[in-house]
């Protein structure tokens, strides 16, 4: 099946600096396609998990813990991955404390079906998970709402600002136990668009990151309103973090610590169907 007219395709990330950055030559007409016009639509993370369980939209951002449950409607692209390498999302408290102090304590997780809540439940099993709004997180555990946080995005370079101790750096754990990078986030095209549409989307997507890249500081002004009042030096360094070569293309590494997530993840009883990553490009 293929296509010959121009094909719209919903594109849907979620609102953060690192997302921004990687879209702003789509966004901006910077790099174009003849055959697909991408219109964008943005929502936090969680809400795409779940929309894409329903396969609501054509090309979206998805937590790979999600992936086993959305593989039978959507295919991994295998340009942009956000990959933590030796760092990543973390768990941070009020006072300090030794991470084996988190077992059956109550944390504010960012969503169930978010990558940073699979690697935490990998690392601690027992602890209760008070479901919260990934910009509420602080706050909670700040009102005795949760002993600890998980934090994403940004929250993981301004958490210590707020007077927040780091206790746990998943995606250090991560490398440091199996030596590879902690694959968070991907982007996924539904099965039942014509291949054609499919390869074109996977070429606009890694033009688009590299022309971020290449265009450095253009595209940071861009990213820097996404940004959530962080300082510019600080976006920066949130952009360098989770927009590198492994986003580009996804290379074997990637897809092997992936696997190796979601085989963990399925063995020790979080994630309930077992599935083989698959990637187009």
């Amino acid at each position: 099946m293929s296509s010959t007219q121009e094909t719209e395709i919903v594109c849907a990330h979620s609102p953060d600096s690192d997302d921004a950055f990687m879209f702003y030559g789509l966004a901006t007409k910077k790099v174009r396609s003849r055959m697909v016009t991408l219109r964008h639509v943005l929502e936090d993370i969680e809400s795409l998990n779940r929309k894409a369980y329903e396969g609501v939209y054509e090309l979206t951002a998805v937590s790979y813990h999600a992936y086993p449950y959305i593989s039978d409607k959507y295919v991994l692209m295998a340009s942009g991955s956000s990959v933590g390498d030796g760092y990543g999302p973390m768990l941070v408290t009020k006072r300090a404390m030794p991470p084996e102090d988190l077992k059956g304590k109550k944390i504010a997780v960012p969503g169930k079906w978010t990558t940073a809540y699979l690697a935490a439940r990998l690392f601690e099993p027992d602890f209760e998970a008070v479901v919260t709004p990934f910009d509420q997180i602080l706050e909670a555990v700040e009102l005795g709402a949760a002993d600890a946080g998980l934090v994403i995005h940004e929250a993981q370079l301004t958490y210590s600002k707020s007077g927040f101790h780091n206790v746990l750096d998943l995606g250090r754990w991560w490398k440091k136990k199996y030596n590879l990078p902690l694959p968070l986030g991907a982007n996924v095209l539904r099965r039942n668009i014509p291949a054609d549409v499919q390869t074109e989307c996977c070429r606009l997507m890694r033009d688009s990151i590299q022309y971020a890249l290449d265009n450095h500081e253009e595209a940071l002004n861009y990213a820097l309103q996404f940004a959530r009042d962080m300082e510019p030096a600080l976006a920066e360094k949130f952009v360098g973090m989770y927009v590198n070569h492994y986003t580009v293309d996804c290379g074997d590494i990637v897809p092997k610590a992936a696997q190796k997530l979601l085989d963990m993840g399925y063995e020790a009883g979080f994630v309930t169907k077992r599935v083989e990553v698959e990637f187009v490009r």
